[in-house]
């Protein structure tokens, strides 16, 4: 099989959640070059890229309820998931509040239960499907002032490995990505300091950009992957080693 026929997405469709910007934009735009038809969601009202080529849903990924109503809506190709939302409410642990963890733990750890469990259906009645879980190295070695974030990024992990165990014989694989410091908008508005620490971590001389977790969830989605399930990949410049 060729380099393009093992990266040929189309006629299928995939779900990235948190997919309006950031990391899960690049990921949207990579499967959408390969011929993925993409379905977006998150919890905005709509999508700040008004000209994008992707299909919006509004939810609320932590209600289960939303969740399976919009998975009703979706084509039955749709047999690729990235979870890729995530929020972070970051304190020292003796200081968080109850709502920073749960919330965090709500839509991190729970959202993609939610669309795991979901869309797990729709896989299976095509016997093929690609679940890509975006999780941390923060998940692997946690962080001071993360207790949330890394609980949950843990619990993912835990979670990938369940789901590949479970759904395997049906032909879906279940994986996961742990990024480190990626390049976003957003984090290059961070104090010089935070990003300098994460360099300083890394092994090559730069940080992530988003388009390499895109690369890295394009390659675990396609067919050059389809031996592979219920890994951790670590796309972070060599910042956990």
């Amino acid at each position: 099989m060729s380099f393009e026929q093992l990266y040929d997405l189309s006629g299928k469709a995939a779900v990235v959640t948190g997919g309006s910007r950031g990391i899960g934009r690049a990921i949207a735009l990579a499967l959408h070059a390969r011929g993925a038809q993409v379905h977006l969601f998150d919890v905005s009202e709509q999508n700040p890229n008004a000209d994008d080529p992707f299909s919006y849903h509004q939810v609320d990924i932590s209600n289960s309820e939303a969740v399976n109503q919009a998975v009703t809506a979706l084509p039955g190709n749709c047999t690729i998931l990235v979870n890729n939302a995530g929020i972070t409410r970051d304190r020292s642990l003796a200081r968080m509040a109850d709502d920073e963890w749960q919330s965090v733990i709500d839509i991190n750890l729970g959202g993609a239960f939610h669309m795991i469990r979901a869309m797990a259906p729709i896989m299976r009645n095509a016997g093929h499907g690609r679940i890509v879980n975006i999780t941390s190295i923060n998940g692997i070695r946690g962080k001071f002032g993360q207790a949330n974030y890394s609980a949950a990024k843990a619990g993912l992990i835990g979670l990938t490995k369940t789901t590949a165990r479970e759904l395997g014989a049906k032909g879906i694989t279940a994986n996961a990505i742990a990024p480190g410091m990626v390049m976003t908008e957003m984090a290059k508005q961070l104090p010089p300091e935070y990003i300098d620490k994460a360099q300083n971590e890394a092994l090559v001389p730069e940080l992530a950009l988003p388009e390499d977790i895109a690369n890295a969830v394009l390659f675990l989605v396609s067919d050059a992957a389809r031996m592979i399930t219920g890994e951790v990949i670590r796309v972070d410049a060599g910042q956990y080693v």
